[in-house]
């Protein structure tokens, strides 16, 4: 008597599974996530230690965050005073500040996305000047034609007949 245990036979989903998450683009596409939540991080520090304090320096000063409006009851000096105390706030300037940061995430993107584009450009062309496309060389060939077609005919001198 074998003591083999009986085999276990996975479910027909799990290789369609298997099959969907090894394809290029769920990994690519993974890859991407992962790469944009460290480019967010690095984006977040930028806007908040280096732009927040320019711009607070450009508009006088003003600490964005603590322009609120208090709903009900009495007002307080800062947003940490009246969360603290749980008053009901418009927190307009942390709205402000979401504002301005996506502005300048944006701007970021749209830099590093020409600068890329540039690049790759630039690796394109050189591909390119290395050898010419099939196109190329067939306007070559009918440039050729043309040329030999439209070339003047020498003059020939006649028969002569001699008898």
């Amino acid at each position: 008597m074998s003591l083999r245990p009986p085999a276990i036979r996975a479910p027909g989903w799990v290789g369609e599974f298997s099959a969907f998450i090894m394809r290029g683009n769920v990994v690519d596409l993974a890859v991407g996530i992962i790469i944009g939540a460290a480019f967010t991080t690095i984006v977040q520090s930028l806007v908040k230690d280096i732009f927040t304090p320019l711009i607070g320096l450009v508009v006088g000063g003003i600490d964005f965050s603590n322009i609120f409006i208090t709903l009900r009851g009495p007002h307080f000096a800062t947003l940490a005073e009246a969360q603290k105390a749980g008053a009901p706030t418009l927190n307009i300037g942390v709205f402000l500040n979401a504002v301005i940061q996506f502005l300048i995430v944006g701007l970021v993107i749209f830099w590093v996305v020409k600068l890329l584009t540039r690049l790759h450009v630039r690796e394109e062309k050189k591909e390119a000047a290395a050898e010419p496309t099939r196109s190329e060389l067939l306007l070559v060939e009918i440039r050729d034609l043309l040329a030999r077609r439209d070339a003047p005919i020498e003059p020939q001198a006649p028969p002569t007949l001699s008898i």
